[in-house]
Parts: structure tokens; sequence; C-alpha cells
């Protein structure tokens, strides 16, 4: 959802004649709507049914975090370029195709006999919901005149909103139900439906739209960040299983090398007159930096809570999928409140508001650690529905106000670039969060269960973990000290 918002409001795309008749637009939008839908809901359902995955395939426990991090780090590299191919070759084109490998790579998730497969049709998956996702926003723009945009993009809020709510439900009761033998394999196969009809409803409903500025694909820059990230996140993950070796801490150095070399490589290409994947000058902009590095660390905390409350509640609990599920009912609540709440009040507080957000996350999260740490190991739903809440009010109010601050300052020729490197950066460090968090999980749980096979290892671990993402907030939190009070005045985002 936050993907569409930074795109929506940053698209360098002008108010264009609309030709396409009302009911037309409305079907079009639907059909975008599939996508986003595809998207939320395969990176929900996945963690949900990540413990029955790795139950019925094998694998040590690692695979459990490269089923979140191949998927977000594929797309965090595919959202640098994918906005820019329907630039080149067509909006509707890159859509559908985008669709169409997304569809592919969830059968090929649906069909996977042993974790490797698993993990690459995830990649797959990452890589084409790169290219499908941001095309929907650039359409929008085009279709829609300006009195009923701020009502298509209105949509996505509550349909997001239904989605992350009921995303965990349906996933615990299709592995739960394990309709036709498939189990967990339904989660993924569920997307067939929905990709069939974003891909044909693109043939017939979306418009052919490019942007008004050719630009050129940097390959080039596109290969070494994906070499950087891959170095970054790899040994993060794998490190722990294999006792940390000397490599690990090479490949990480390695990366913060090979970032450089990325960086380097982006100035020479804008002072040659070529399109980098990102703007250099945007880092020469506080409000912009700091944005980057607010949503690298909030996100990390975010998604880095989510896969390890999972673990907590089915492999340290024995909870079904489906109760685990409905223990995230309270947390998506909370956050659709907060974002309804912060759309009243951000336009008076500014960046306040998010200090009041990262607040309600941070009590929300050290409460559901010492609800753990109260009730032994083993609280119940209801013992965790009010800290869930309150966490996720933070997380929408924190949210509401972020990518206006951040996008606002930026100038017309580099909104098209800041809005994929935000995008991006959103991606990264949820596979950050993902790699970090499940490895200090896991490594509580095999010290503490080495140490005295104590039965209460998966609620230490737990407790480590949360007072881990407690850390990091605060750490997101100083961090917005580098915004704007408010968005500055005389640009408006939308």
């Amino acid at each position: 959802m936050t993907d569409t918002v930074a795109a929506a409001q940053s698209s360098p795309i002008s108010d264009e004649p609309v030709h396409e008749p009302w009911p037309l637009r409305w079907i079009a939008l639907f059909v975008i709507l599939c996508a986003e839908v595809m998207d939320l809901l395969d990176a929900l359902a996945t963690n949900i049914a990540a413990p029955s995955i790795r139950a019925d395939l094998g694998g040590s426990e690692t695979l459990v975090q490269w089923l979140g991090a191949s998927y977000t780090l594929a797309m965090a590299i595919g959202l640098l370029t994918g906005g820019r191919l329907g630039d080149i070759f067509g909006r509707r084109r890159m859509f559908a195709i985008g669709a169409a490998g997304f569809t592919l790579g969830s059968i090929g998730c649906g069909l996977a006999a042993d974790p490797s497969v698993l993990v690459a049709a995830r990649l797959v998956q990452g890589l084409f919901g790169a290219i499908m996702l941001p095309q929907g926003l650039g359409m929008i723009r085009e279709m829609f005149p300006p009195a009923e945009r701020a009502k298509a993009f209105g949509l996505f809020g509550p349909v997001m909103g239904l989605s992350s709510m009921g995303g965990p439900i349906l996933a615990g009761w299709l592995v739960d139900a394990d309709y036709f033998g498939w189990g967990w394999r339904m989660i993924f196969l569920i997307n067939v439906p929905l990709g069939i009809a974003a891909v044909v409803g693109a043939r017939y409903v979306l418009p052919a739209g490019r942007g008004e500025r050719r630009v050129r694909l940097d390959l080039v820059g596109a290969g070494i960040a994906s070499v950087a990230s891959g170095l970054l996140v790899y040994p993060l993950v794998q490190g722990r299983e294999h006792d940390w070796p000397w490599w690990s801490f090479a490949m990480l150095a390695a990366s913060a090398v090979t970032y450089v070399v990325f960086a380097r490589q982006q100035v020479s290409r804008s002072r040659r007159g070529l399109d980098p994947l990102v703007e250099p000058s945007l880092f020469r902009k506080r409000a912009f930096t700091g944005g980057l590095l607010t949503g690298l660390l909030f996100f990390a905390a975010l998604i880095g809570f989510s896969l390890t409350f999972t673990l907590f509640l089915q492999v340290g609990l024995g909870w079904s999928p489906l109760k685990a599920g409905l223990a995230g009912i309270p947390n998506s609540l909370g956050t659709v409140l907060g974002f309804a709440l912060g759309a009243g009040l951000a336009a008076r507080m500014g960046k306040r508001i998010m200090y009041i957000g990262a607040t309600l996350f941070g009590v929300g999260v050290a409460a559901m650690a010492l609800v753990v740490a109260g009730t032994h190991d083993t609280p119940t739903i209801w013992q965790l529905a009010a800290p869930m809440a309150l966490g996720g009010a933070g997380m929408g109010l924190f949210m509401m106000p972020f990518f206006d601050l951040v996008l606002s300052s930026v100038d017309d020729h580099e909104s098209g670039s800041a809005s994929g490197t935000i995008s991006s950066v959103q991606q990264f460090g949820s596979a950050i969060g993902i790699a970090i968090l499940g490895t200090v999980f896991f490594q509580v749980v095999d010290g503490h269960v080495r140490t005295d096979g104590s039965e209460h290892a998966f609620g230490l671990a737990m407790q480590v973990a949360l007072w881990c993402v407690v850390g990091i907030t605060v750490l997101a939190a100083l961090c917005v000290s580098l915004l704007p009070m408010r968005p500055r005045e005389g640009v408006s985002p939308h």
C-alpha cells in the first residue's frame, strides 16, 4: 500500500485529456486494484504460512527468512527500474507482463517441491511485481480527471485495509482447511484467478500510456545495486547457521564497498547527461536523505516484528495458522484507525504526528514484551489484543504524513527517481528487518536450548526480538528530526 502512495504522490505525469468513458475508467481501476491485492495478500499470507511450509518442505530455519527476504529484496531492486520500463515500452504492456510473470511465479511457488525452488519462485514474484505495480498509478492519473482522481486513489485505503485484515485470516484458513491436500500451496495458487483478471483486463480496458519524457535504462547501475544488496542480506540470513564464518563479515564489508561504487557510477552517469537510477541531487536534500533513513529503519522494525510474532505464535506456542491470523486483527484495525485519525491531524500537526505514532508503536511493542514475560511465555489472544491495536494505531499515524513530507521536498524533475528510490528503500528495509530480527530470534532460541533446554526459549527469543524492535523504532523517531515540519509550501505531491 505504501508503495502505491509513494508513486501516486510523485508521479510526473501531467493532466492529459481523458478519453475513456466513465464506466471503463472504474473497471480499469478494479483491474489495477487486483494487482495491488495480489502483492499485499502474498506478503501477508507468506508470513502466516511460513512455519507450515518449512514443516512440509524441510530446510533450515533460514528458509522462513528467505521466503520474505527474497521477495522484498527482488522488489526493492526491480522498483528502481520498474516505472521507467512503462515510460519506454508502454504502461499497459508492462502491467500485463508484470501481472503474467507474477502469476507464473505464484504457480511456481504453489508447485515447488523443495525450498530452493520456492525461494527462486519468490524472487520471480518480486521482480515481476516491481514491473507491475508502478504502472497502475500512471494509468490512473491518465484515466481520471482531477475531480475524480482523489476518489480513485481514495479506494486504495479501504481495499488495502480490508486486504491487510483479511489476508492473514484467509491464509490461516486455507492452510488449516488443506483443500485438495494442497495446504499452504493454496495461498499462492489463489493469486492465479486474480492474475488472469489483471492480464485480461489489461488487454481490454487499460490505456496504453507512456511518460512525457523518454528515459534510458541504467542496467549497469541496477546490476551493481543488486550485487551490493545481495552481499548485505545473504550473510545476515545465513551467517548464524554457519556460526558466523569469516566470509560473512567479508561479504558485509564488500557490500559497503559496492554501494560506494554504485554511488560513484550514478554521479558519473548523471554528469554525462544520462538517466541515473537515483538522481544524485536528491542526496543533497536533508528531507529526502532523512526520509530514506527513517523509512529504512521503520519498515525494518515493522516487517521484522511481523515475522517474529508469527514464529512465536505458531512455532513457540503451537497455535494453528488460522488462530495466528486472527491474532493480527487488532493490529489491522488499529492501523486503519491510525490512518483515519492521521488524515485529519497531519495538516495541523505536521511531522509531530510521526513522533506520536512512533511512540504508540514502540509502547505497543514494549507492552507486548511485558505481556509475554508476565504470562510466563504463554499469552492468550486476548492478552495480546490491546498492545497489538496500540501498535497498529501508531503505525498508521506514523505512515500517514511520511510520503508527503519526504516527496514534497524534491523538485519536479526528480520526482520519478525519488518515488522509485523511496519505494525501493521501503522494500529493502523490509528485507533487512526480516534478516536481522529473524536471525536474532533464532540465535536466542538456539543458544537458550543449548544452555539449559528450557521450554521457555521461544518466549525469551520473542522478548529479545520485541525489545530490538523498540530500539529500532526509537532510532527511526530520532531520524524524523531530519524531516521538515510540514510539506513544502507551493508543492503538491498529489
